[in-house]
């Protein structure tokens, strides 16, 4: 009998404990709601409340690690085209210059660089709408399209006084992750500046025509890289290494523990 009243006492304050818990979170919630609330009504200037939802879910995941973060559909949708390693568009690279978007370079054989547009040209305009202004991510966004539709773009060069004005049929654009080239010394040299779809294809390229120079070695440029696909950080590792764990990740559930491991090729 006095095993029963123990095990239900212990039962009794276990609930409780989770009661309590419980309250305590929903006094935290009402707590949010009313600073979200004062925010929204006295803030010096005009709040997007959406924003400032997405916001606090980030700020959430930051408290956990310093590597977990929210993103908005809008983000989501950009790192999905980062990462697949292609996307509807013109095949230009381009920059900000005072407020101005200007072109770094047109990538070779892309509908850009076959209608005429040359690195130093400045966009104005992209179909009608003026681009000074915008930041660089919004004029991106209105260059790329559905593949075969047509962009009109209002180009400004030094030399020419008149605007110039490129209508263009958006193609597959094919983002090159990868660039290499054979240093002094037979040394090869490749720059990989992010972790796309293509990657580990690009890179397996590269060394198949370094085999035939005789190399006496690679460097393999990381520098401001900002990751991307696991996936293909495995597989370009696993060219480097012969045997051994490339890496694991670790989750609450044992079950969904995984490891990756070298082959020897």
């Amino acid at each position: 009998m006095k095993k029963i009243i123990l095990i239900f006492f212990i039962f009794f304050s276990f609930i409780n404990k989770s009661l309590a818990t419980n309250e305590n979170i929903y006094d935290k919630i009402d707590l949010f709601g009313e600073v979200l609330e004062k925010i929204n009504n006295e803030y010096v200037e005009e709040i997007d409340q959406g924003k400032t939802m997405d916001a606090a879910i980030n700020g959430i995941l930051q408290s956990l690690d310093p590597y977990s973060a929210y993103m908005s559909p809008e983000m989501f949708s950009d790192m999905q085209t980062e990462t697949s390693g292609k996307f509807g568009g013109l095949g230009i690279e381009v920059g900000m210059e005072a407020g101005v978007v200007k072109i770094i370079s047109p990538i070779d054989d892309t509908p850009a660089a076959k209608a005429g547009v040359k690195a130093g040209d400045y966009i104005v305009k992209i179909n009608s709408v003026q681009v000074q202004g915008k930041s660089l991510t919004e004029a991106v966004e209105l260059m790329r399209g559905p593949v075969g539709s047509e962009i009109e773009i209002t180009i400004r060069r030094r030399g020419v006084k008149k605007a110039l004005i490129f209508n263009i049929i958006r193609e597959i654009i094919e983002v090159k992750s990868v660039k290499s080239e054979i240093l002094e010394k037979k040394v090869g040299y490749i720059k990989l500046s992010s972790f796309n779809e293509n990657s580990s294809i690009q890179i397996k390229n590269s060394f198949n025509e370094f085999k035939k120079q005789n190399l006496k070695g690679y460097i393999l440029d990381l520098r401001n890289n900002p990751g991307g696909l696991l996936s293909q950080a495995i597989k370009i590792a696993d060219y480097f290494l012969d045997d051994g764990e490339i890496v694991s990740t670790k989750s609450r559930k044992s079950s969904e523990n995984r490891k990756w491991f070298a082959k020897k090729r």
